[in-house]
């Protein structure tokens, strides 16, 4: 054999061992999932809450807690391509009054829960990864028939399982559990969620938050009483932010559902409520006056200073443009958008740069003419950015698709997507427009933003929603004048498309 085909033949050699390590590979992996599908899951008892629970694939990493048919929690734990699910299986009546009722019982719950969680994750793991080893031999043995392959691919599943526990244990964020993002039905929401008042003054309490969460599950499933009330929070008050509802009737049910469930303070529309301005349009505001609650309007570029009056004559409207006022305890700073779009009667120059101008000249106003504001409410996220600090919350919407962001100057900027899932617009994609809204909470002695809870449907009002919690990390930061930013990333320039 000369020295070409001796090294063809190492080639093929090392190609073909290669080509068995990955074989190894796959069926360890393979093997070990199938085991512990098959014979990992646990069942546990956690305080009242009799649960289930289980590891499988998951690209996030999070944990997944099912409360069917109320929706389901996510939270973002980890790191890891595994995931946790917990599924909320049966509630112990007597437990759970004497865990609810006994105070105590009760001062010692969180770290009840805490232990018994606990025990039962350690039963998981250890479940889980003899399940896999045992998959992954039985799977390789099975399909070389060989002891070689089978114990390669045995310890092939005990690095990826000792390194995948190893990447959970480093990357694990306990503290996420105070931000859930929910699935499921906006009626069971606020109680599934948890109260105003342990986002607000009580996130920073791991154990304390778990010990809430399994109050709440095991209220909603009590079989002898109705939904738990969604109790007030003397520390917060309750902004429904919405906006560019563009004459959907859909958008006034969701106001309607989601004032009474999360027990509304007041309601801040950033525009864009009708659609051409016109008079007939202006029948569609008079729900306005039925909320109960303020109902603090600005202008959005598809709304005329007609429509703009008829919201002013509505009971509980306060219109704001270029002026303050004092509602439900904040105060709040509104200008209307300097166009109107549909008829192009107020020429305006809609270039960034000069939107831009325009937000930074009513900021200045701002300053000097008015005492210190809680918050900002504009139409366009371009002028918004201008009122970089000028107050510590500016609300807009416009762009039909939800964002938000931290000015260097401190201030934070939330843009709503479209609560009416853009109207008729709605129906120009393949996939509709979602209906967006958000509560916002606001400290009631700083005024300063805690936490909000962002709200989506689906569109044309599907009746499941996703409710997605984030807390402010510094709500007392100093608030200062600074750069206002670049234009807004998401949809279009301000000037030449009309949402």
């Amino acid at each position: 054999m000369n020295v070409t085909d001796r090294t063809q033949a190492l080639r093929r050699a090392a190609a073909g061992r290669i080509a068995r390590a990955i074989a190894v590979v796959l069926v360890a992996l393979g093997g070990a999932w199938l085991g512990i599908a098959l014979g990992g899951p646990v069942h546990a008892a956690v305080g009242p809450v009799e649960i289930g629970m289980s590891a499988e694939p998951s690209w996030a990493g999070e944990t997944v807690v099912d409360a069917h048919p109320l929706g389901t929690l996510l939270f973002d734990t980890h790191n890891a391509p595994v995931g946790l699910r917990i599924t909320l299986e049966n509630i112990n009546p007597a437990r759970a009054g004497a865990l609810l009722d006994d105070p105590r019982i009760s001062g010692q719950f969180p770290a009840l829960l805490e232990k018994e969680l606990r025990e039962g994750v350690k039963t998981l793991i250890l479940r889980a990864a003899l399940c896999g080893l045992a998959g992954a031999l039985v799977a390789a043995l099975i399909v070389f028939r060989r002891p070689g392959p089978a114990l390669a691919s045995l310890l092939s599943a005990t690095v990826m399982i000792a390194g995948t526990g190893a990447a959970v244990a480093v990357t694990f964020r306990p503290n996420s559990v105070v931000e859930p993002k929910y699935t499921g039905l906006l009626a069971g929401a606020p109680s599934l969620v948890g109260d105003a008042e342990s986002i607000v003054t009580k996130f920073e309490s791991y154990r304390v938050q778990l010990a809430k969460l399994v109050n709440n599950v095991s209220q909603l499933y009590d079989a002898v009483s109705t939904l738990p009330v969604y109790d007030s929070d003397p520390e917060s008050i309750r902004v429904l932010h919405v906006s560019d509802i563009h004459l959907n009737l859909i958008a006034w049910n969701l106001i309607h559902s989601i004032t009474a469930q999360f027990k509304i303070d007041l309601i801040v529309d950033t525009g864009d409520l009708t659609d051409h301005g016109t008079g007939p349009e202006d029948k569609f505001v008079k729900e306005v006056s039925s909320f109960g609650v303020p109902y603090v309007f600005v202008r959005g570029n598809h709304d005329s200073k007609a429509t703009q009056r008829a919201v002013g004559k509505q009971k509980g409207a306060v219109v704001l443009d270029d002026s303050a006022e004092t509602v439900a305890g904040l105060r709040i700073y509104g200008l209307g958008d300097p166009r109107f779009t549909p008829d192009k009667s107020v020429v305006v120059d809609s270039d960034p740069e000069s939107l831009t101008a325009l937000g930074r000249a009513h900021a200045t106003r701002l300053g000097q003419a008015f005492e210190p504001v809680d918050l900002v409410a504009v139409h366009d996220p371009t002028i918004a950015r201008a009122f970089s600090g000028a107050a510590p919350m500016v609300l807009a919407g416009h762009s039909h698709e939800r964002s938000t962001e931290l000015l260097p100057s401190g201030t934070r900027l939330l843009v709503q997507g479209s609560t009416g899932g853009a109207g008729l617009r709605a129906l120009e994609h393949d996939e509709p427009t979602p209906v967006a809204a958000s509560v916002l909470y606001f400290d009631r002695k700083t005024h300063r933003l805690r936490a909000w809870d962002d709200i989506t449907l689906g569109g044309l009002g599907e009746q499941s929603v996703q409710i997605e919690r984030h807390v402010e990390t510094d709500p007392g930061r100093t608030i200062s004048p600074g750069p206002t930013g670049a234009p807004s990333p998401t949809g279009s320039p301000s000037g030449t498309t009309t949402p």
